[in-house]
């Protein structure tokens, strides 16, 4: 990760406004119910002000905070240590700051089935936290999630170009993705930072270039990229990478799962937190810079052992015929209104 000047690791840094998003999160992005029982879980590598601002705000709204913090592990979706799979099964709502997220691990899994609502908000430190919950006006947001995903279900086919080299495309599996759906009246679901949306592939269609050039994480030595990770993708799976010394580091930790099911293309996803302008390395908010498309490969629901996030700036998007972006700049009439109403740079 490069550190970006002007993020300040000073305890009074941004404290108030902190404290502000902090309780923000449990009032409007996940609320908090007075009794209910949040486990907040945190690595070595995590921002502990956003853990301690976290747990503040979950108990002033009547929530009973429990924090665990522990080892960083060498990889996201790992088992975690013991006390904190059994910790789980107990909590109502799981908040993870972990660099090395639980998302799709053993335990996470085990809570789901448990009924709890997983909130995956890996690598969040203060400057972040501010930027993309504290400052943000949530409704629209929400809403422009819901249209995008909606907008692009109704659709058979979509394209995607960029300045750097991209031309994909891909089918639109009609069964559509509970991800991004409403979330159940009963059982536990995951949740994630506001911002982003997407809809369901046919991951065997894919077919044609996928450019990185924002970010791609894990492996864990990436994040932002210094030069294009160019990808030629058949029948959904990766099959060339080519670039510089980040392209082939990437080739070499897929081949190092040695599975086939590492190489699938996994998800597509629309980014468009107002608060996310620029790449850090930090996965969570760089899949969410305003007009960015982001693509998971690693089909874990196939049996992949890996899982990695990829972001292309500036694209161009059509459904089918109709352009809803261009270079990175929403241009349907029901979008660009959304985007003012969340107060968007340049939708003025």
């Amino acid at each position: 990760m490069e550190f970006i000047l002007g993020t300040e690791p000073r305890r009074e840094y941004y404290h108030l406004e902190l404290a502000r998003a902090a309780h923000k999160l449990v009032t409007e992005m996940r609320p908090i119910q007075p009794g209910q029982q949040v486990l907040i879980t945190a690595d070595t590598a995590s921002d502990w002000r956003v853990v301690q601002a976290t747990a503040g705000a979950v108990y002033a709204v009547g929530g009973i905070p429990t924090v665990v913090w522990y080892h960083t592990l060498p990889a996201p979706m790992q088992e975690p240590p013991r006390p904190l799979s059994q910790a789980v099964l107990g909590a109502e709502v799981w908040i993870d700051y972990a660099v090395a997220y639980q998302l799709y691990s053993p335990a996470y899994h085990a809570a789901i089935e448990n009924g709890c609502i997983y909130v995956c908000l890996t690598g969040m430190d203060v400057d972040m936290m501010v930027r993309t919950i504290g400052r943000v006006n949530y409704p629209p947001m929400q809403e422009m999630a819901t249209r995008l995903y909606r907008m692009s279900q109704e659709a058979d086919t979509v394209r995607l170009t960029s300045p750097a080299g991209t031309d994909v495309k891909m089918k639109v599996d009609k069964a559509g993705d509970p991800f991004w759906e409403p979330p159940p009246a009963e059982g536990g679901y995951p949740q994630m930072l506001g911002g982003q949306s997407g809809f369901m592939i046919i991951r065997e269609s894919v077919e044609g270039v996928l450019v990185f050039d924002g970010s791609l994480w894990p492996p864990a030595d990436l994040g932002r990229l210094h030069q294009p990770v160019r990808l030629t993708i058949e029948g959904g799976y990766v099959k060339k990478i080519e670039g510089g010394p980040e392209a082939e580091r990437f080739s070499q930790w897929l081949a190092g799962f040695n599975h086939p099911e590492a190489y699938l293309m996994d998800h597509a996803c629309y980014g468009f937190n107002p608060g996310v302008t620029r790449v850090t390395g930090r996965i969570l908010e760089d899949e969410r810079i305003f007009g960015c498309m982001q693509f998971g490969i690693g089909a874990t629901e196939y049996g992949s052992p890996a899982h990695t996030d990829g972001v292309v700036l500036n694209p161009s998007v059509w459904l089918d015929d109709t352009q809803i972006e261009e270079n990175g700049r929403y241009i349907h009439p029901e979008l660009v209104a959304l985007c003012r109403a969340m107060g968007a740079e340049g939708y003025e």
